[in-house]
């Protein structure tokens, strides 16, 4: 098979982060390592990528640990990876032309060299390539499936979501309110990422350094406490729904990110038994089990976001050299809706 490139000089090498050492607690600097690679030579049925945008998420941390799981962990001295987004350079797959956009899994660098079968094409007819790594990605799906298919979520039901700025949560409160919800409840790191849930049209935020969160999330649910809480965050947020979850409530466990840098045992909600009398459902899931789902979801969501229904944020550093410390950032709550970093 011929090779199919643009006009530009292919590179041979690719600059990458690397994991120079496992975190012992909160990342720093020093456990990355910014390096170059040989690319390999493009293989019948490969594409060449020039990455675009590159992502960050919450769960690359546990993969930092050297401890079974359910993803294998990063090796050290070797380039991370990660969702990312970007323009084919060079083909060998009849599948994928040059000029082409593809969703991916080398993130964490500028070129990626791989088989053209594991890309996604991005829609950039319905939306910017890189929403394709948030709103109408992985992260969008989470949220969707999160709710609807995990949480089980009706229309006239109440929703409490934690982490309710960050990329997923923002999505799972829009998308509560597109389906009907009676109220949708969420909790934040500051004052202006309370402001900006109302706006996206919450009914009800609350900062969780003001005070204790039960007593908070106790004055926004009100008597009739709530049906579904979609979990981004654990820990003292999860006890606290449990104490206003109505019978038959429902918890979508998606994340603790409460707890991603523990270096000692985190102690479980100390309330756990209020889900034998109030029969409660917790369920934990990883969005690559509702992939079926994608195609309903796309459809779904790219109406919605057309017509205004959901708005998505993003908070954009440039330059892959920032990667480590955009995922520091994040981990710290510094991000508004997706993280993501441009090269």
């Amino acid at each position: 098979m011929s090779t199919n490139t643009n006009t530009q000089t292919l590179p041979a090498t690719t600059r990458e982060i690397q994991l120079a050492s496992r975190p012992h607690g909160r990342p720093v600097p020093e456990n990355f390592r910014l390096a170059e690679s040989a690319l390999p030579e493009l293989q019948d049925g490969q594409v060449l990528v020039r990455n675009l945008f590159i992502s960050v998420d919450p769960y690359m941390r546990g993969r930092m640990n050297d401890v079974k799981s359910y993803s294998a962990p990063f090796a050290l001295d070797k380039a991370l990876d990660g969702g990312a987004v970007g323009e084919v350079i060079a083909s060998r797959s009849e599948d994928r032309k040059v000029g082409d956009t593809v969703v991916h899994s080398l993130g964490w660098r500028e070129y990626a060299v791989l088989d053209a079968a594991s890309t996604t094409p991005a829609r950039t007819d319905l939306a910017p390539a890189q929403a394709f790594l948030g709103a109408l990605g992985m992260t969008g799906l989470t949220a969707y499936a999160g709710l609807l298919k995990v949480a089980d979520f009706k229309a006239g039901e109440v929703v409490f979501v934690s982490g309710a700025a960050g990329a997923v949560g923002s999505l799972v409160g829009q998308i509560a309110k597109a389906m009907g919800a009676s109220r949708v409840i969420g909790s934040a790191g500051s004052p202006e990422k309370v402001a900006r849930l109302l706006e996206l049209g919450f009914d009800a935020a609350f900062d969780y350094h003001d005070g204790p969160v039960a007593e908070q999330l106790a004055k926004a649910a009100g008597e009739r406490g709530i049906d579904v809480y979609f979990d981004n965050v654990g820990g003292e947020h999860l006890e606290a729904a449990l104490s206003a979850l109505t019978v038959g409530g429902r918890v979508a466990m998606c994340g603790a990110i409460s707890q991603y840098n523990s270096t000692e045992p985190t102690p479980a909600p100390r309330n756990l038994m209020q889900a034998i009398g109030k029969q409660l459902t917790l369920k934990g899931f990883l969005v690559g089990g509702y992939w079926q789902h994608m195609g309903e979801f796309v459809e779904t969501m790219s109406g919605w976001l057309a017509d205004g229904t959901v708005r998505y944020d993003e908070t954009i550093v440039d330059g892959l050299e920032n990667t480590p410390q955009a995922f520091m950032d994040l981990l710290d709550g510094a991000n508004t809706g997706k993280m993501l970093v441009q090269l």
